[in-house]
């Protein structure tokens, strides 16, 4: 498995094994106050299963940059599909507006703790910050050891046309949404609404999950979900059920 550096690139890659066959593409647009690195855990996992996966920076940061590296995957490196694109806090905001205005061209989307309403609180000390973002004690520890990582993002307020282009209405793949039930950035009962409007969307609420669902303490499990909306768009723009409980 190939692993571009991941700290001082505005791209990290994750390759599957050389003896798995492609199985589809998966980009990350990282949240407020990330890079690209943060997601390692969550790469690595997933190609693991035969994906490649990229990841991008914060949009916060240089929104037209972000962007232009995202085109740039999808056009120059001839991308294995189904092409997925995931967004996390800040980037899953910016990912739907790309979408639902047809700026990207995506087989699916899927959405991590979706802001839904402007921060309305002063920056929180970083631990409490963290605690925020996980409640995973190896994943804080990570992110305490980063320099890279800005603090106080957090309650940094998005741009307000990011919310209005976020429309899940007009999105018209599949999109899978996970969100921690017990995320107070953006409480899961304002994304319900979102997304019972789209046209072909489910959401999934981890329990007693917080901001970061990728690199929460149930990881795993969040990691497993994505796998299975992956595995089934490889069936088709439908995202057909593959396992059916029976009893």
């Amino acid at each position: 498995m190939t692993i571009s550096p991941p700290h001082e690139t505005l791209i990290a890659t994750w390759d599957h094994p050389p003896a798995v066959a492609t199985r589809g593409t998966v980009i990350v647009v990282a949240g407020r106050g990330e890079h690209a690195g943060v997601y390692h855990r969550f790469g690595t996992r997933i190609a693991v299963d035969g994906y490649r996966v990229h990841a991008l920076g914060d949009p916060t940061v240089d929104p037209a940059g972000v962007e232009d590296h995202l085109q740039a995957l999808l056009t120059e490196s001839a991308p294995v599909h189904p092409v997925v694109l995931v967004g996390s806090d800040a980037g899953a905001l910016f990912a739907a507006g790309l979408v639902a205005a047809g700026r990207v061209d995506a087989d699916g989307l899927i959405l991590v703790g979706l802001p839904t309403v402007v921060p309305g609180s002063e920056p929180a000390d970083w631990d409490a910050e963290l605690a925020e973002r996980t409640a995973c004690p190896t994943h804080q520890n990570t992110l305490r050891a980063d320099a890279l990582v800005r603090h106080g993002t957090l309650a940094e307020e998005l741009p307000t046309e990011w919310y209005a282009a976020a429309e899940l209405t007009k999105v018209r793949v599949p999109i899978l949404g996970l969100h921690g039930a017990a995320d107070t950035i953006s409480p899961l009962a304002g994304v319900r609404t979102q997304f019972a409007a789209a046209p072909n969307a489910e959401l999934v609420s981890i329990a007693g999950g917080k901001h970061d669902a990728l690199n929460d303490a149930t990881h795993r499990t969040a990691a497993a979900t994505v796998v299975l909306f992956l595995e089934r768009l490889r069936l088709g723009a439908e995202a057909p059920a593959i396992a059916h409980r029976e009893l």
